[in-house]
């Protein structure tokens, strides 16, 4: 009987499950060859099950204007898909005993009086109160000039804008706090905010081909680098975002980090995905922490974790995910825990579609 069931499981998972699992792919590259034909999609693809790649595959160019292809090591801007990473540095410094998740943020930016209810927790689950940060450097700041983190903050304690609402008394997405994240993870640590993510997590997981990169305002050789379009409607045309008036934001906000700002592939992105599944980073309480919502004062259950949005389900069990919007880029990494399914998506056209749920439909069936 014990024999027959191994050989059960054996025969499965060599002839049963690859057949599965080239289906589904088959699915998933039909769902997305259209979209790329009709210019919604251009970008890189990754999903998996159990552990394995299915489907990885790349849908147009890297550079209009040499004519590039992407390829699987392409480089992408993750806009908002870094804050997990950012998140994830918080938790490695609270476990090395450098901080304490309750600690009021007063004690590392002595610079933001009238801010003194916030903890560092409140920054990570959004629910500190604390204003975006855009529509003051958008009204203030001089956009001749490439903004910092430190910046940010100056502006912050000299007009003091007020707090949205009482901290942990309600949810609301925050830049802001993401941006002070990413200063006080330089401040306690010694170390500026792209080192530290390179000697903590880049490197132990083998991400070669991750980086913290400011384009504008510290230029590199970042090999293999998708460059991202805007589609011009008015001129049928895709053109860079730092020559359109409406998104020059991408130069003067280019020197802040925490936010965004980590760049990466989906090769790469799949390995933290992997490593999100053991004790490579943190502990193992740690990791409980990073995937459980916070909670609020009247006992309410947030919307975020460490950097992650986390909904239950009842079709897919637990799906932990996050999306990214710059002028150029468009990323979506979707975790569903229960089942060990990952969906990441990476583009360089920020006019595409992102057909996430069409992706989850063909895995589940």
């Amino acid at each position: 009987m014990t024999i027959n069931f191994k050989f059960t499981i054996l025969f499965y998972f060599i002839f049963i499950f690859p057949l599965k699992s080239q289906n589904k792919a088959k699915e998933i590259d039909q769902l997305l060859t259209p979209l790329f034909e009709s210019a919604k999609i251009n970008g890189n693809f990754l999903v998996a099950e159990n552990g394995k790649i299915i489907y990885n595959k790349s849908f147009g160019l890297a550079n209009e204007l040499s004519k590039e292809k992407l390829k699987k090591q392409s480089v992408f801007e993750l806009a908002s898909c870094t804050k997990p990473f950012t998140a994830m540095a918080i938790s490695i410094l609270k476990e090395n005993g450098k901080l304490n998740l309750a600690d009021n943020i007063i004690k590392y930016f002595p610079e933001l009086p009238g801010y003194e209810n916030i903890s560092i927790l409140n920054l990570i689950h959004h629910t500190s109160g604390l204003p975006d940060y855009f529509p003051l450097m958008d009204s203030l700041w001089d956009k001749s000039k490439i903004a910092t983190n430190q910046d940010v903050i100056d502006l912050f304690s000299i007009y003091k804008p007020e707090a949205l609402f009482t901290p942990n008394t309600k949810h609301e997405y925050s830049n802001t706090g993401y941006v002070l994240l990413a200063t006080l993870i330089e401040r306690v640590s010694g170390q500026s905010y792209a080192e530290f993510l390179e000697e903590n997590v880049f490197h132990p997981l083998k991400m070669k081909n991750s980086l913290v990169y400011r384009r504008r305002y510290a230029p590199q050789k970042v090999k293999n680098y998708a460059l991202g379009y805007l589609y011009l409607k008015t001129e049928n045309k895709l053109i860079l975002p730092d020559d359109y008036g409406k998104t020059s934001m991408v130069f003067w906000l280019d020197g802040i980090v925490g936010d965004g700002t980590v760049n990466s592939t989906v090769l790469d992105l799949f390995k933290w995905d992997r490593a999100l599944y053991s004790t490579k980073l943190v502990s193992q309480e740690s990791m409980a922490e990073i995937f459980s919502n916070g909670i609020l004062n009247d006992g309410t259950i947030g919307k975020h974790g460490f950097g992650w949005r986390i909904m239950d389900t009842p079709e897919y069990g637990t799906i932990v995910r996050h999306s990214g919007g710059w002028p150029g880029y468009l990323s979506y990494i979707e975790r569903d825990i229960d089942h060990d399914k990952t969906i990441i998506i990476l583009q360089n056209h920020y006019n595409s579609v992102i057909p996430s749920d069409e992706i989850r439909a063909i895995l589940y069936k």
